[in-house]
């Protein structure tokens, strides 16, 4: 029996309110030159190329915990630098050091983080979860 997911879908496609696109370094460093003043591989420019843009969604895994140690001092743990992306079924699959860019939003209020847009994150690890209705990855904030 078929499960019907359409209802599921349209849900959960109202979080996948921001403009992704999604960049692919497709040489490798097999392009790269190397700089005989520093001895390290640089690069061409450009050297990445878009192979996605739709929507989509970066959030953070989770936030910095505050506790209060002895003495009543309140620590905030360091955020972390690792996010999730969520994104629709059929986009591509990533590889890794994918390039995912924040372009933007079409959340009516605005963007959920306005920080976000123009970051840029690198895809980390292989699909945390695949559902029949969205794609989730972890990455990590480049810049």
């Amino acid at each position: 029996m078929a499960f019907d997911v359409d209802g599921a879908r349209r849900v959960v496609g109202r979080i996948l309110d921001d403009k992704l696109e999604v960049w692919r370094d497709c040489a490798g460093r097999t392009d790269d030159v190397l700089d005989e003043n520093t001895g390290r591989l640089v690069p061409p420019t450009p050297d990445e190329e878009l192979v996605w843009d739709g929507l989509g969604a970066v959030m953070p895994l989770g936030r910095p915990a505050i506790t209060t140690p002895v003495g009543g001092s309140i620590a905030v743990e360091p955020p972390t630098t690792d996010y999730q992306a969520v994104l629709p079924v059929d986009a591509p699959a990533l590889r890794r050091d994918d390039v995912i860019r924040v372009a933007g939003s079409v959340r009516p209020g605005g963007p959920r983080d306005h920080q976000a847009v123009g970051r840029r994150f690198r895809f980390s690890d292989e699909t945390v979860g695949t559902y029949s209705v969205v794609r989730i990855v972890r990455v990590q904030v480049i810049d």
